[in-house]
């Protein structure tokens, strides 16, 4: 903690403060004042995605400044709605703290432990979905604006809870040859994105059945392509453009050997 900084590490309100000083719509921030929740959006989404990243590079440093970013933007969306009437920051503390305890009754509730704590977790889920979403589909709650790959994954695992699901892991490999070939069928832009996505959802379908993470594992591979692409760039200097393709399989291939090497 700063040794300029005179608050306590769990008490938020100095940053409530400042957010208020920033809305304030005489002596604040212009910038601040006139932002909406729409127009916050995209920053707190980002600044979730900072958060990833500083946990995926291990920087301890970088990870408390981007929690920091990330706390900011659920102060400055509280302080917005409080504006507005509709809740302040407490209430969301207030009701985190208390789902958390709701959804944990082995922990807080009488003692009785459950081998399942997940499975706990879903089904108290399930419930509080029923009492307020008019919607009745299992696949109610699943927002819209989440990442692709996570939304299929999380729209699949909804459907299998119901028994729409492949019994086992043959029947999602036969689908993704089976949206391959519509790919390759496919001859309008139109046809060939509404298969591209088919294809991609699939994919997602095989990574759950084999219990990986569809986010994680292309992350991975973005960052292997990227060191391997940056090696083949490294070795042919500033002649990369201009080599045919064969000569730059050659140097990925190269590439790999390398990054291989202890």
């Amino acid at each position: 903690m700063s040794s300029t900084s005179k608050a306590s590490p769990a008490d938020i309100m100095p940053l409530a403060n400042v957010m208020a000083r920033l809305r304030d719509p005489e002596t604040g921030c212009p910038w601040d004042i006139e932002q909406n929740f729409a127009s916050i959006a995209p920053y707190t989404i980002e600044e979730a995605y900072e958060v990833a990243d500083a946990i995926e590079r291990d920087d301890m440093a970088a990870l408390r400044d981007e929690l920091g970013d990330l706390l900011l933007q659920v102060a400055f969306h509280s302080r917005m709605a409080e504006q507005s009437g509709h809740f302040a920051l407490q209430d969301v503390i207030d009701g985190i703290t208390e789902k958390m305890i709701r959804r944990h009754p082995h922990v807080f509730g009488d003692g009785t432990a459950r081998e399942d704590g997940h499975a706990q977790w879903e089904a108290i889920k399930a419930a509080e979905r029923a009492d307020k979403e008019p919607d009745p589909s299992a696949l109610a709650g699943v927002a819209v604006a989440l990442p692709a790959l996570l939304r299929a994954e999380k729209l699949q695992k909804r459907a299998a809870r119901t028994g729409f699901d492949w019994p086992d892991i043959d029947g999602v490999i036969e689908k993704i040859e089976e949206e391959l070939d519509e790919v390759q069928a496919a001859t309008s832009h139109m046809d060939q994105e509404e298969e591209v996505g088919d294809l991609l959802f699939a994919a997602v379908n095989l990574a759950r059945h084999l219990k990986v993470d569809p986010e994680v594992a292309l992350r991975v591979a973005n960052a292997k392509f990227d060191k391997r692409f940056r090696v083949m760039e490294k070795l042919a200097g500033d002649d990369f453009p201009g080599l045919t393709l064969d000569q730059k399989e050659a140097l990925w291939q190269q590439a790999k050997r390398l990054l291989k090497q202890p």
